[in-house]
């Protein structure tokens, strides 16, 4: 028999499952200049609510079929699936088994990838099956969002995330994992499972949502955001990250000052620069030191340099007679330049 511990974990799992039917289990987010509040795409266990209308009329320009809630047979069945498996979780709850412990969490899991494999293939077939007759057609351009996390679509961004049944079943899984751990190597192993269960949702939960830092800039190839030229002069560039993870990457700091006043909406995570003296160091904005001066000639007329290291700094801004800046200063400055 298994432990009153195993069991309320069990009921915790058959819990999470069964909210899950009520909720949101997965967000397809866009988001475009012409979009400022953006674009949301609400996949429940049984339906799709948002804004589907408006991006199924985006996604005719495109090609791409159009989305309804009546064309997706796992909405038929997926509810009846969930309700098996709470079922499932109480029933082996109040039997008892071990061996219906683990064949929960064998069962669970195999409907995890399973789902998330479907989830990809449909993804798929509408990203890349495209009426030829579409009015805007680029070539050999797909327009399949991410199974998880972001990617850029022409001027859209897109991001796909678990909603609140994503996460609750997620917390199932955990909550399955804790109790089969706490079966197979002793009851002692684990004295607060239901803490230990919170912690790795925690966990997950941290590491899906936190955005991967700066990516590199491949220089005469990549864009700057806001003036739209050519990034083409290294020690100079920088980068602004959301809290979404999308990158936007700039070929001045006076460029990503701009985008950010005209911009407001944006929900700015992290502002990077490059080091003036390494232009493939990233470094955080309130972890550089700046030196400012009319001979750095930077693209677009910002003229300002960055830098890790303090000494290096101090060097430049001696040669150049000015003062080392750190980042508030230098956004004080810059503003009062403006008035």
């Amino acid at each position: 028999m298994i432990s009153k511990k195993s069991r309320w974990l069990l009921v915790l799992a058959a819990i999470c499952v069964t909210i899950a039917l009520f909720v949101p289990v997965w967000y397809i987010y866009l988001d475009a200049p012409q979009y400022p509040e953006g674009l949301r795409l609400n996949i429940w266990v049984n339906k799709l609510a948002g804004d589907v209308d408006i991006i199924n009329g985006l996604n005719h320009y495109i090609g791409m079929k159009t989305l309804h809630s009546n064309d997706f047979v796992e909405f038929t069945w997926l509810p009846y699936i969930l309700t098996l498996y709470a079922l499932l979780f109480v029933g082996t709850a109040l039997y008892g088994r071990r061996k219906w412990l683990n064949a929960s969490l064998v069962a669970f899991i195999i409907f995890g990838v399973v789902a998330m494999a479907d989830f990809w293939k449909w993804e798929y077939d509408y990203g890349h099956n495209l009426d030829p007759a579409a009015a805007i057609k680029v070539p050999g351009m797909a327009y399949q969002p991410p199974l998880i996390g972001f990617k850029q679509l022409l001027n859209f961004g897109a991001y796909s995330i678990p909603a609140a049944g994503g996460w609750l079943l997620l917390i199932a899984g955990v909550s399955l994992v804790v109790a089969v751990l706490i079966e197979t190597f002793g009851r002692k192993l684990v004295k607060r499972p239901s803490q230990l269960a919170m912690v790795g949702m925690a966990a997950m939960i941290l590491s899906s949502c936190g955005n991967s830092g700066p990516q590199a800039i491949d220089y005469n190839k990549d864009a700057c955001e806001f003036c739209k030229m050519s990034i083409s002069v290294p020690g100079f560039a920088t980068e602004l990250i959301t809290t979404r993870g999308r990158v936007y990457k700039f070929d001045d700091l006076s460029c990503m000052l701009a985008y950010t006043k005209a911009n407001p909406q944006v929900p700015v995570s992290d502002l990077y620069v490059t080091s003036f003296v390494a232009p493939h160091e990233f470094i955080k904005t309130p972890d550089a030191w700046f030196v400012r001066h009319e001979t750095l000639k930077s693209p677009m007329g910002g003229n300002t340099a960055a830098f890790s290291d303090s000494l290096a700094a101090l060097k430049l801004a001696a040669d150049a007679m000015v003062k080392v800046l750190n980042w508030q200063e230098l956004r004080t400055v810059g503003s009062n330049n403006k008035k």
